[in-house]
C-alpha cells in the first residue's frame, strides 16, 4: 500500500525521495519578523550527500518519529506520541490464523492455545517468523484530558508553522491526507490549483486490473497458476510489467518465473524490478517491496545471495557492495525478524537419556562417514544418493544453511546434538536434515517388516510374523507377479 501511494504521488507530479533523514528543519523570518519552518536539512543515506530543501510548507508525517521533528521546531514543546509495540507471529498454514523477544513470542503461543482446536499442540519450532512494530498513538494536545489516547488522527500546528499529522490508522489514510493538506493550505497560505483529488483516485496499477487479471498472466506468459495470482494481487496492472522481465525457466512448465524460494510465490523479476519502485537496499525487496521477510525468515536467508546479485547488476554494486548489503539484511533478520531467536533454541542444553544420545550420535556418524567430527554438504550428497535421493548443489547447501547454527558452512557433532534436542522438545521443528534422516531409518527397517503385504489386515504376532491371512494374500501377490 505504502509503495502504490508512493507510486501514485510521483505520477500525479509529486517528487518523492527514499533513504532520506532529517537533520535539522529551516527557520526563516517572514515579513512580520515572526519565525517560520520554511525547509529542512536531508542527508541521502544512500550517496552520503547532504541537502537543503526549501519549502512554502513543512509537513511531518513521520510516525513514531512525530516528536522528534516536533523538537527540532521547538525543543521545549510537549511530547504528544506515546510509541506502543505490538508483537506479531507467523505460524505453518494448517494453523489457520522493534525486535521480537523470546518472552513476546511464548507470551503469544500461549495467548493463542485459547483460539485454536484442543487437537493441535502449538511448538516454538513452528514460529516460521517474528517482528515487532511501533504504533504511533497519540494525545491530543488540545484536550483537557492529558493522559487520553486520542481515536483518530489529530494534526498540531506548531507557532512556527510546522504541520504534524499523528495517529491514524491504514483505513483512513485518505481522510488523514485530505484534513492534513487542508490544514497546510490555511496555515501556509498556499493556493492550490483544485480541490482535493483523493475520493475515486485509483492509485498505481488498480486502472486495469480485476479479480481474474491473473488468468492472463498464466496464459500470456506461462506462469504458475499461484505466481500469477501472487503478481497479480500485488501490483496490479503493473502485473505484466513483471511478468515482462521474467525469465524462461528452461521447463516445459512453468514456462517462465524462477521462484526465489520454493515454497513462495515471489519469482526473480520481482527483483529486476528495483528499477521500477526505488528500491535501494536489499532489506528495502525483501522487507518494504515482497513480504518475504515476514513469511519465513530461514527462506529469507537463504536467498540473500542470490537477491544480492540481481540487485547488484540493477544498481551496478562491487562485490564489496554486495556482500555489505548481505551483511546488513542478516543483522535485520537477526534483530528485527527474531531470526537470532530462533539460532538462539539450536544452542538449548542437551537433554536425552543414554538410550537417546546414543541413537543421535549414530545418526551423526551416519552422516559424518569419514569421521571428521562435522558434516559438510558433500557428506550430506554422499548420505542421500546412497538413500537413493537426489538433490540439486543448492538445495544440499541449504538444509545445511538451516541447522548450521555458527555459520561456518558445516554441523559439528555438538550442533547436532543441540537441534536434535531441540526438535525433540519441540522448539525447532520443520527440519528438513531431521526429516532426511527419519526417512532413511524407516526404509532401514522397513524390509524386516511385512507392512506392504499385510495391508492392515492384521497385526504382527510376538515373532514378527504375519498371521495365517496375510501370508495367504502374500502368497497370492507372489504368484501374480
Amino acid at each position: 500500500m505504502n509503495i502504490a501511494i508512493a507510486l501514485t504521488a510521483a505520477r500525479m507530479g509529486a517528487t518523492i525521495a527514499n533513504h532520506m533523514e532529517v537533520l535539522s528543519l529551516i527557520k526563516m523570518k517572514n515579513e512580520e519578523g515572526e519565525e517560520e519552518i520554511r525547509g529542512a536539512v536531508l542527508l541521502d543515506r544512500v550517496s552520503g550527500k547532504e541537502y537543503n530543501v526549501i519549502a512554502k510548507c513543512v509537513v511531518n508525517a513521520t510516525g513514531p518519529y512525530t516528536d522528534r521533528i516536533r523538537q527540532m521546531a521547538d525543543p521545549d514543546v510537549k511530547k504528544i506520541c506515546l510509541p506502543s509495540a505490538g508483537v506479531h507471529i507467523v505460524l505453518p498454514e494448517y494453523y489457520r490464523l522493534p525486535h521480537p523477544t523470546e518472552k513476546d513470542i511464548q507470551f503469544i503461543l500461549k495467548e493463542i492455545k485459547d483460539y485454536l482446536s484442543k487437537d493441535i499442540m502449538v511448538r516454538r519450532g513452528d514460529v516460521l517468523a517474528a517482528w515487532s512494530g511501533i504504533r504511533p498513538l497519540v494525545i491530543n494536545p488540545k484536550a483537557t484530558d492529558t493522559q487520553s489516547v486520542a481515536r483518530n488522527h489529530i494534526i498540531d500546528i506548531s507557532q512556527n508553522k510546522l504541520v504534524t499529522i499523528a495517529g491514524g490508522k491504514w483505513t483512513t489514510y485518505r481522510s488523514m491526507a485530505k484534513d492534513t493538506m487542508d490544514a497546510a493550505v490555511e496555515t501556509c497560505g498556499l493556493e492550490p490549483r483544485n480541490e482535493s483529488l483523493t475520493d475515486g483516485l485509483i492509485l498505481e496499477g488498480g486502472h486495469g486490473w480485476g479479480p481474474a487479471s491473473f488468468i492472463r498472466l498464466v496464459q500470456d506468459f506461462g506462469l504458475e497458476n499461484e505466481v500469477a495470482q501472487h503478481l497479480s494481487n500485488t501490483y496490479g496492472d503493473k502485473a505484466f510489467e513483471v511478468a515482462k522481465m521474467a525469465m524462461l525457466t528452461g521447463k516445459r512448465w512453468p514456462v517462465v518465473g524462477t521462484r526465489l524460494a520454493q515454497d513462495f510465490p515471489y519469482i526473480e523479476a520481482e527483483f529486476y524490478a528495483v528499477r521500477k519502485e526505488y528500491a535501494q537496499t536489499v532489506i528495502d525487496v525483501i522487507a518494504r517491496r515482497t513480504r518475504l521477510a515476514f513469511l519465513n525468515v530461514q527462506a529469507t536467508e537463504e536467498a540473500l545471495h542470490r537477491i544480492s546479485d540481481i540487485m547488484g547488476q540493477e544498481l551496478n554494486w562491487s562485490k564489496a557492495k554486495k556482500e555489505e548489503e548481505i551483511a546488513l539484511a542478516r543483522q535485520f533478520l537477526n534483530r528485527e525478524m527474531g531470526f537470532n531467536c530462533r539460532t538462539s533454541l539450536m544452542k538449548i542444553p542437551i537433554n536425552f537419556t543414554e538410550g537417546e544420545a546414543e541413537k543421535y550420535k549414530k545418526r551423526f556418524r551416519t552422516l559424518d562417514s569419514h569421521g571428521k567430527g562435522f558434516i559438510t554438504p558433500n557428506d550430506l550428497r554422499q548420505f542421500l544418493e546412497a538413500a537413493g535421493e537426489t538433490v540439486d548443489e543448492d538445495a544440499l547447501r541449504s538444509m545445511l544453511n538451516e541447522v548450521d547454527a555458527n555459520k561456518n558452512g558445516r554441523l559439528e557433532e555438538d550442533e547436532f546434538l543441540q537441534l536434535m534436542s531441540a526438535i525433540k522438545t519441540g522448539a525447532i521443528a520443520n527440519v528438513r536434515l531431521e526429516s532426511a534422516l527419519s526417512r532413511w531409518e524407516q526404509k532401514s527397517i522397513s524390509p524386516q517388516i511385512a507392512v506392504g503385504r499385510c495391508l492392515g489386515l492384521t497385526n504382527l504376532d510376538e515373532k514378527g510374523s504375519c498371521s495365517l491371512k496375510c501370508k495367504f494374500f502374500s502368497l497370492i501377490l507372489r504368484r501374480e507377479t
